[in-house]
């Protein structure tokens, strides 16, 4: 029988944060119908030897390697095709938020009159002003752009049916995945459930993306580029 929830969590050089992480998964997603999909996404430190020696204690958890990194968003993409859940979710491996938040999403799934209708993201709180005010900002402009409601578009977990996975085409490869999935399911009709999830300090290592203002800036554009590349490929595919 497919597990009921699938949670897919790419790491791209995160040897030191796996132990934690999957210390942490075990006491929450170590239960029937649930499955952690940790997808090795191009790692070129010590992840494959960690996940080697500690996916045996959690057989809850598997893996599945990308030889070569292609973006955030190919990870997760890969996890994905490879998950066998009815709800799909996927959140980060840097410990700064909860595996444990995705059974808090999935309570939504389960009360739902139509969990096929049903998109749930987490909303961040306990963040450094600056990011807040920078999230906002984006959450602004792109709300403005799209023309549809979208606030802390980077927040974990995110979470959905199966048959609403079954309908992307040609979903981005970078941190875009984030605004891609959110803004379909908005754009679909789907209801969207927030909930409120803790946002920590990593436990190892520095963010790939998030280090000073000149990577923010870099990411801005990266992303403005693309939500006016996904606003055209929508509007032509109507």
């Amino acid at each position: 029988m497919n597990p009921k929830l699938s949670v897919v969590i790419p790491a791209y050089n995160e040897a030191r944060n796996l132990p934690l992480l999957l210390e942490r998964a075990a006491g929450s997603l170590a239960r029937p119908g649930v499955e952690l999909v940790l997808v090795n996404n191009g790692s070129t430190d010590d992840s494959a030897t960690v996940l080697n020696d500690l996916l045996p204690r959690y057989p809850f958890a598997r893996c599945v390697d990308v030889p070569v990194n292609q973006g955030y968003g190919y990870g997760i993409l890969s996890g994905l095709r490879a998950a066998e859940g009815e709800v799909l979710a996927w959140t980060h491996a840097d410990n700064q938020t909860d595996p444990g938040d995705t059974i808090r999403g999935l309570e939504h799934f389960e009360k739902a009159s139509d969990p096929a209708r049903l998109f749930v993201k987490g909303r961040r709180f306990g963040r450094p002003a600056a990011d807040v005010f920078f999230t906002s900002g984006m959450s602004v402009f792109e709300t403005v752009l799209m023309g549809k409601p979208l606030s802390d578009i980077n927040a974990q977990p995110t979470m959905f049916h199966r048959k609403f996975w079954e309908t992307w085409r040609n979903p981005p490869h970078d941190f875009s995945l984030d605004l891609y999935a959110f803004y379909l399911a908005r754009r679909a009709g789907l209801t969207v459930a927030r909930f409120p999830v803790q946002f920590g300090q990593r436990a190892h290592g520095v963010s790939h993306w998030n280090v000073n203002w000149r990577a923010k800036v870099k990411f801005i554009r990266r992303t403005l580029d693309y939500s006016f590349q996904l606003k055209s490929e929508l509007k032509e595919s109507k």
